[in-house]
Protein backbone atom coordinates (compact mmCIF):
# COMPACT_ATOMS: atom_id res chain seq x y z
CA UNK A 1 0.00 0.00 0.00
CA UNK A 2 2.70 2.26 0.73
CA UNK A 3 4.51 2.12 -2.55
CA UNK A 4 1.26 2.62 -4.45
CA UNK A 5 0.85 5.88 -2.63
CA UNK A 6 4.67 6.73 -2.82
CA UNK A 7 4.79 6.07 -6.23
CA UNK A 8 1.00 8.06 -7.33
CA UNK A 9 3.09 10.83 -5.46
CA UNK A 10 5.73 10.99 -7.17
CA UNK A 11 4.33 11.12 -10.58
CA UNK A 12 1.31 13.89 -9.37
CA UNK A 13 4.67 15.42 -9.04
CA UNK A 14 6.28 14.88 -12.28
CA UNK A 15 2.72 15.75 -14.30
CA UNK A 16 2.44 19.02 -12.35
CA UNK A 17 6.15 19.79 -13.32
CA UNK A 18 5.32 19.18 -16.92
CA UNK A 19 2.36 21.29 -16.91
CA UNK A 20 4.41 24.00 -14.66
CA UNK A 21 7.15 23.79 -17.32
CA UNK A 22 4.77 24.10 -19.89
CA UNK A 23 2.76 27.41 -18.44
CA UNK A 24 6.15 29.13 -17.29
CA UNK A 25 8.36 28.74 -20.82
CA UNK A 26 6.06 27.21 -23.44
CA UNK A 27 8.00 24.56 -23.63
CA UNK A 28 6.03 21.12 -24.73
CA UNK A 29 8.66 19.16 -24.01
CA UNK A 30 8.63 19.58 -20.76
CA UNK A 31 4.30 19.20 -20.94
CA UNK A 32 4.61 16.08 -23.36
CA UNK A 33 7.70 14.34 -20.91
CA UNK A 34 6.33 15.51 -17.73
CA UNK A 35 2.79 14.28 -18.67
CA UNK A 36 3.96 10.95 -20.07
CA UNK A 37 6.38 10.22 -17.18
CA UNK A 38 3.55 10.94 -14.29
CA UNK A 39 1.12 8.68 -16.34
CA UNK A 40 4.03 6.44 -16.82
CA UNK A 41 4.42 6.02 -12.82
CA UNK A 42 0.42 6.29 -12.03
CA UNK A 43 0.13 3.02 -13.81
CA UNK A 44 3.04 1.56 -12.24
CA UNK A 45 0.77 2.55 -8.90
CA UNK A 46 -2.18 1.13 -10.42
CA UNK A 47 -0.34 -2.37 -10.89
CA UNK A 48 1.17 -2.75 -7.36
CA UNK A 49 -2.73 -3.07 -6.06
CA UNK A 50 -2.33 -5.89 -8.01
CA UNK A 51 -0.97 -9.40 -7.32
CA UNK A 52 2.68 -10.03 -5.98
CA UNK A 53 4.40 -10.68 -9.27
CA UNK A 54 2.81 -7.42 -10.90
CA UNK A 55 4.18 -5.57 -7.44
CA UNK A 56 7.79 -6.39 -8.25
CA UNK A 57 7.44 -5.65 -11.79
CA UNK A 58 5.41 -2.44 -11.12
CA UNK A 59 8.37 -1.07 -8.41
CA UNK A 60 11.18 -1.93 -10.93
CA UNK A 61 9.24 0.42 -13.41
CA UNK A 62 8.70 2.35 -11.62
CA UNK A 63 12.65 2.68 -10.43
CA UNK A 64 13.47 2.59 -13.97
CA UNK A 65 11.85 6.11 -14.49
CA UNK A 66 12.83 7.42 -11.38
CA UNK A 67 16.41 6.23 -12.31
CA UNK A 68 15.99 8.22 -16.06
CA UNK A 69 14.40 11.10 -14.56
CA UNK A 70 17.43 11.31 -11.96
CA UNK A 71 20.09 11.27 -14.93
CA UNK A 72 18.06 13.80 -16.76
CA UNK A 73 17.76 16.68 -14.19
CA UNK A 74 21.45 15.82 -12.55
CA UNK A 75 22.42 16.88 -16.32
CA UNK A 76 20.20 19.65 -16.47
CA UNK A 77 21.22 20.94 -12.75
CA UNK A 78 24.87 20.62 -13.52
CA UNK A 79 24.22 22.50 -17.32
CA UNK A 80 22.19 25.70 -15.58
CA UNK A 81 23.09 25.55 -12.23
CA UNK A 82 20.20 26.32 -11.52
CA UNK A 83 18.63 24.25 -7.89
CA UNK A 84 14.78 25.68 -9.32
CA UNK A 85 13.57 23.26 -11.04
CA UNK A 86 16.13 20.97 -12.07
CA UNK A 87 18.64 20.87 -8.71
CA UNK A 88 14.87 20.38 -6.88
CA UNK A 89 14.00 17.61 -9.23
CA UNK A 90 17.15 16.10 -9.07
CA UNK A 91 17.15 15.26 -5.17
CA UNK A 92 13.36 14.08 -5.27
CA UNK A 93 13.84 11.40 -8.12
CA UNK A 94 16.90 10.39 -6.48
CA UNK A 95 15.05 9.87 -2.88
CA UNK A 96 12.51 7.81 -5.03
CA UNK A 97 15.26 5.70 -6.73
CA UNK A 98 16.04 4.87 -3.30
CA UNK A 99 12.66 4.38 -2.34
CA UNK A 100 11.87 2.12 -5.36
CA UNK A 101 14.58 0.10 -4.93
CA UNK A 102 14.48 -0.52 -1.38
CA UNK A 103 10.49 -1.50 -1.95
CA UNK A 104 11.67 -4.10 -5.03
CA UNK A 105 14.15 -5.56 -2.75
CA UNK A 106 11.86 -6.08 0.01
CA UNK A 107 9.23 -7.06 -1.91
CA UNK A 108 10.73 -9.38 -3.96
CA UNK A 109 12.40 -11.32 -1.25
CA UNK A 110 9.14 -11.68 0.01
CA UNK A 111 7.20 -13.32 -2.18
Amino acid sequence: MIWTILIALYGLLIAIGGIIGYTKARSRISLMMGLGSGVALLFAAYATTTTPTNRVGALFFANLVAIALAIFFGFRWRTTRKFMPAGLMSILSIAATIAFTVGFITTASNS
